[in-house]
């Protein structure tokens, strides 16, 4: 049986051998992940240039040196069409490996957006709870309300980057009656995963396994 090849381009730098290898154990032997990363070809100043201007959308993404990078959104989205576009004619679909929202991107393939996927399958189900809602730096906050606009969220910040033991912050949420947690962004891990649901006891939703299992019902 041949191999169907998935692209995944994260917005920071590839190899993701934080990221990948968790999604590959999903995906089983019959698919084939083609990396790629919006900050590839850049120099450590010209990543430093990147950082959100005040106000702007702010994403977090991993480098290939394990530090993290701190970018506006209208900065990245160029050059994650860049590598969008190298990819497409080798791949049957794309995963864009950010939970932040990409309205103009463009491709021949399908493109699965994991804040789409995020959206779809926690407000079906958990619409009318309390939500839980961690991700990585506090100048996310504003945007993430913005994002979960229409459901009744408490948002907490956890680097997932930077920090190995996510428990003790995702406890803080004992008091807020939380339903179920959301870990907004593609950087947490099965670890941080059974951490969150050990701190709080309610269903957590990992976007990098979720998103791995939308793409096999699709290639």
């Amino acid at each position: 049986m041949k191999k169907s090849n998935i692209g995944v381009i994260t917005i920071g730098q590839s190899p993701r051998i934080d990221l990948v290898p968790e999604m590959e154990k999903v995906l089983g032997t019959h698919y084939s992940l083609i990396e790629a990363g919006a900050l590839d070809d850049l120099t450590s100043s010209e990543i430093l240039k990147l950082f959100p201007d005040e106000g702007e959308t702010t994403y977090v993404s991993r480098l290939r040196n394990g530090s993290y990078a701190t970018m506006g959104k209208s900065k990245v989205v160029p050059l994650l069409q860049e590598k969008i576009n190298q990819l497409s004619s080798k791949v049957e679909v794309i995963i864009v490996l950010c939970t932040g929202t990409f309205e103009t991107l463009v491709s021949e393939k399908p493109i699965i957006y994991p804040d789409k996927i995020l959206d779809g399958v926690v407000r079906s189900l958990f619409k009318n709870e309390k939500i839980g809602i961690v991700i990585p730096i506090e100048d996310q906050k504003h945007s993430i309300l913005e994002k979960w606009d229409g459901c009744n969220v408490c948002a907490i910040a956890a680097n997932p980057y930077t920090e190995n033991d996510i428990e003790d912050t995702v406890a803080t949420l004992k008091s807020e009656n939380i339903q179920c947690i959301v870990l907004d962004c593609m950087g947490y891990n099965e670890q941080h995963k059974q951490q969150a649901i050990s701190a709080l006891g309610v269903p957590v939703f990992l976007p990098r396994t979720l998103v791995a299992r939308v793409a096999m019902e699709i290639c």
